[in-house]
C-alpha cells in the first residue's frame, strides 16, 4: 500500500549472540556480517543506497557488541570511514574512531575524538589542521609545544607573539621572519627593527641591519626622530667603518644566505605557495657543525633534510679509509630529503671537509609540518614521488 512502512524484523543469528533487526533493503548486509563473510558483507554494503547504509548503523544500535565489531570491519573495508568512526564513538573507542575521523576528512570530528581518548598533542594537530587554530593554540599553551605554538600564532597574524616564543627557543632566523611581519604604522614597530637590527648584526649581516634602520627613519611617524634608531644607526656605521650618515645599498656586500632561497630551491618544495613556503622555513633551525665531523652516517637512519649555507661537506661511498670519494658539495647542496618521507638508512657517509653552517628540517618536524599543511603535503608527495621515478628510470637506463 502506499505510504507504507515496514518493519525490520529480527534474524536469529545462529550462534547464541541474540536476534538482529534487518529490514528488507538491509538483510544481505546482515546475513554475511552474521555468518563471518566479511567480503560478502562489504559487497552488499556497497551496494546500498545512502539512506539504506544509515539504515544499517542505525540499526547497529541494537546488536550485540561482538556483532558491531564485526560490521564496523566491515564498514572499514567498505571505505566509510565516517560510518565505522560514529559506531567506535558510540562504544566509547574515541582512539580508534578519531583516525577513521581523518581518513574521512572529518578534522573537526578527530580532533574532538583525541580529546576525549586523553591525546592531547594529535588533537592538537587536528585542530590545527581544521583550521580551529585558538583551540589548537590553547592545547599546544598546555602542552609547553613551544615550536607549534609559533607556528599557529603566526598563523593567527599575531607576529609579535610568535616572535617571543621563537626567541625563546633560540630560532633567529623564524624570530627574523616574525618580525618582518610587523608592518610600518604598528604600535611595535620600532621594538621589532630594534631587534630584526641586533638579529642580523648578531648572524653577521651588519649591512642589512643598516638598511633596514635607515628605511625605517625614513617611515612616517615616531620613528623618523626616534633616538634610539638613531643611536643603533651610528653604531652600525662605526662598527662598519663608515661616516657617512647615508647608507648607500648598492655598497652592501652581499648578505650570507639564510637559507629560505635555497629550501625554495629544492625540487619537492617547487609548488608551495609563498606562505606555506615560509611555515616551512620558520621550523627549520640553523646549525654549526666543525671540520672533519661525520653528518651523516652510511647505513644509520635518516633523520631529515640538512641544507649547506656555508662551507663544504665531501660524499663518500662509505665510512672506512678505503672508500671513495664520491663527491663534494657546497652552499645551496641539501642531504637527507628522502628522509624527510621514507624512514630508511642512510645511502652515503658525508663528512665535513670545511666547518659548515646549514640548515636543519628534523623528520619529526616536517611530519607535523605535513600533518597540519594538508595541501602542501598533497603537492610534497606528489613531486617526491614524481622524482623518485625519475631516478628509477635513470638507474634503469
Amino acid at each position: 500500500m502506499a505510504g507504507s512502512t515496514v518493519e525490520p524484523r529480527l534474524i536469529d543469528d545462529g550462534a547464541g549472540r541474540g536476534d538482529i533487526p534487518a529490514g528488507t533493503a538491509t538483510r544481505a548486509v546482515w546475513e554475511a556480517v552474521m555468518q563471518g563473510a566479511v567480503e560478502v558483507a562489504v559487497r552488499a554494503y556497497e551496494d546500498l543506497a545512502a539512506p539504506q547504509r544509515e539504515c544499517v548503523l542505525e540499526e547497529s544500535s541494537g546488536v550485540p557488541g561482538q556483532t558491531r565489531s564485526s560490521l564496523v570491519e566491515v564498514l572499514r573495508r567498505a571505505r566509510d570511514f565516517a560510518g565505522a568512526a560514529r559506531l567506535l564513538e558510540a562504544d566509547g573507542a574515541h582512539a580508534a574512531a578519531a583516525p577513521l575521523h581523518e581518513q574521512s576528512g572529518a578534522l573537526q570530528k578527530a580532533a574532538e575524538a583525541w580529546l576525549r581518548a586523553g591525546e592531547r598533542g594529535r588533537a592538537a594537530a587536528a585542530f590545527e589542521r581544521a583550521g580551529s587554530l585558538e583551540r589548537a593554540l590553547e592545547l599546544y599553551r598546555a602542552l609547553d609545544a613551544r615550536e607549534s605554538m609559533a607556528q599557529c600564532l603566526t598563523r593567527l597574524h599575531r607576529p609579535q607573539e610568535a616572535a617571543a616564543v621563537y626567541r625563546e627557543l633560540g630560532n633567529a632566523h623564524a624570530e627574523l621572519e616574525s618580525l618582518r611581519a610587523i608592518a610600518p604604522g604598528h604600535p611595535r614597530r620600532r621594538e621589532a627593527v630594534l631587534r630584526m637590527s641586533a638579529l642580523l648584526d648578531a648572524l653577521g649581516d651588519s649591512w642589512r641591519a643598516l638598511v633596514l634602520l635607515a628605511d625605517a627613519m625614513q617611515e612616517s611617524g615616531p620613528a623618523r626622530e626616534d633616538g634610539a634608531l638613531q643611536a643603533e644607526h651610528a653604531r652600525l656605521l662605526r662598527h662598519l667603518g663608515l661616516d657617512a650618515a647615508v647608507v648607500e645599498p648598492e655598497r652592501a656586500p652581499p648578505p650570507p644566505p639564510d637559507g629560505y632561497e635555497y629550501l625554495k630551491a629544492i625540487p619537492i618544495f617547487g609548488e608551495l605557495p609563498m606562505q606555506d613556503m615560509k611555515d616551512l622555513f620558520r621550523m627549520a633551525q640553523q646549525v654549526l657543525i666543525p671540520e672533519d665531523t661525520t653528518v651523516l652516517e652510511k647505513g644509520a637512519r635518516g633523520t631529515g633534510l640538512l641544507v649547506l649555507l656555508d662551507g663544504t661537506v665531501d660524499v663518500f661511498s662509505g665510512p672506512g679509509m678505503d672508500a671513495r670519494l664520491l663527491n663534494t658539495l657546497g652552499p645551496g647542496a641539501f642531504l637527507g630529503e628522502i628522509s624527510l618521507i621514507l624512514d630508511g638508512p642512510t645511502s652515503a657517509h658525508v663528512r665535513s671537509r670545511t666547518a659548515v653552517r646549514a640548515l636543519r628540517v628534523t623528520r619529526v618536524d616536517f611530519q607535523h609540518y605535513l600533518d597540519t599543511h594538508e595541501a602542501a603535503a598533497l603537492r610534497i608527495y606528489r613531486l617526491f614521488t614524481e622524482n623518485l621515478a625519475e631516478r628509477v628510470r635513470a638507474l634503469s637506463a
